[in-house]
C-alpha cells in the first residue's frame, strides 16, 4: 500500500498559493500537482502554469482528457454547458482527475487531494469522493487563510496574479458560462479570436436546438454590437460607483479581480475550475 499526495492546479490565484504553501509548510511531502487542460484555456494561464512550474522546482502534469471539448459537445447533441447543466466541468475536468487515480485506489493506496478553498468561503465545498481511501484536505480553511491570505502568499513568493485578472474574475475556459457580461465584452478586447470561436460554438448550438446561449438572455451576436457593448460598459461603471458610494475607502484599488468579486458578488462556481 502506497501514500500519495495531489494537489490540482486549476490555473486561478487560490489553487496556485496553496501550491506554494503546501512546499513552504510541508516540503517532506512528494506532492503531485496537476492540471486537467481542456484545450480551450486563456493563453495567460498556460504563461502562468509555467512560472508556477519554475517556483516549485518540478512539473504540474497535464491530464490531457482522451476526449475533448468537441468531442463531448457532439456527445451532448451540440447543446451548450450552462449552470444547469454542467457537463465540461464533468466530463473535462472531474472525469480524468478521477481516471487517472482510479487504479492506485482499486490497488488500495491512499491518496491525500489538497483542495483550496479559503476560510472565507464557508458556502464552498470540495470534492466528494465515494472511496474511503480518497482523502479530502482543505489546508488553507484550516489555517484561516483568506482572499487576503492568498495574494500575500503569491507576491510573497514572486509570483502575482496570472495577467488575466487584469480584466476578468477567474480561471477556465475562454468562453465560461459564468463570466459576466463585462468579462465578454473584454474577451472581445483581449482575445478577439477566443470570443470568435465561442460565438461560432454558440452558433452551431443554437442551430441544433440549444436551449442555451454562453451569456444569459443573449447571444454572442446580440452582446457584441456596438450599441450593446457600450451599455454593458455604463453599466458595469454604474455598479462600481454605487459599491464606491457605500465604500468611501477605496477598495477598488488594484488587481481587477477583486473590483468583478466586490462589484458583481461571488457565487457557487466549479471548484474543479475556478480555484
Amino acid at each position: 500500500m502506497n501514500e500519495r499526495h495531489v494537489l490540482g492546479i486549476s490555473g486561478g490565484k487560490d489553487s496556485a498559493a496553496l501550491a506554494v504553501y503546501m512546499r513552504q509548510t510541508a516540503p517532506e511531502l512528494d506532492i503531485e500537482y496537476f492540471f486537467t487542460d481542456t484545450g480551450k484555456e486563456l493563453p495567460e494561464v498556460y504563461e502562468f502554469l509555467g512560472r508556477l512550474e519554475g517556483f516549485l522546482g518540478k512539473p504540474i502534469l497535464r491530464l490531457n482528457p482522451d476526449r475533448d471539448f468537441d468531442f463531448w459537445l457532439q456527445e451532448y447533441n451540440n447543446f451548450l454547458p450552462s449552470p444547469q447543466t454542467r457537463w465540461c466541468t464533468r466530463q473535462l475536468k472531474i472525469k480524468p482527475f478521477e481516471e487517472w487515480l482510479r487504479p492506485a485506489l482499486a490497488a488500495g493506496d491512499i491518496i491525500n487531494s489538497y483542495v483550496a478553498i479559503r476560510s472565507d468561503e464557508d458556502y464552498r465545498e470540495g470534492y466528494v469522493s465515494g472511496q474511503e481511501n480518497l482523502k479530502v484536505h482543505l489546508p488553507f480553511r484550516q489555517a484561516g487563510i483568506d482572499k487576503a491570505g492568498v495574494h500575500e502568499i503569491l507576491d510573497a513568493a514572486g509570483l502575482g496574479l496570472p495577467d488575466y485578472y487584469r480584466w476578468r474574475s477567474r480561471s477556465g475556459c475562454t468562453f465560461c458560462f459564468y463570466q459576466q457580461k463585462i468579462e465578454w465584452a473584454r474577451l472581445l478586447e483581449e482575445h478577439p479570436e477566443a470570443f470568435d470561436e465561442a460565438k461560432r460554438y454558440e452558433k452551431n448550438a443554437l442551430e441544433h436546438g440549444s436551449p442555451f446561449t454562453w451569456s444569459h438572455g443573449e447571444s454572442l451576436d446580440q452582446l457584441s454590437e456596438p450599441e450593446r457593448l457600450a451599455q454593458i460598459r455604463r453599466d458595469h461603471a454604474k455598479r462600481v460607483e454605487r459599491l464606491r458610494a457605500r465604500k468611501p475607502v477605496n477598495i477598488l484599488a488594484g488587481e481587477i479581480a477583486e473590483d468583478l468579486d466586490e462589484v458583481y458578488g461571488t457565487s457557487k462556481l466549479c471548484v474543479t475550475c475556478h480555484k
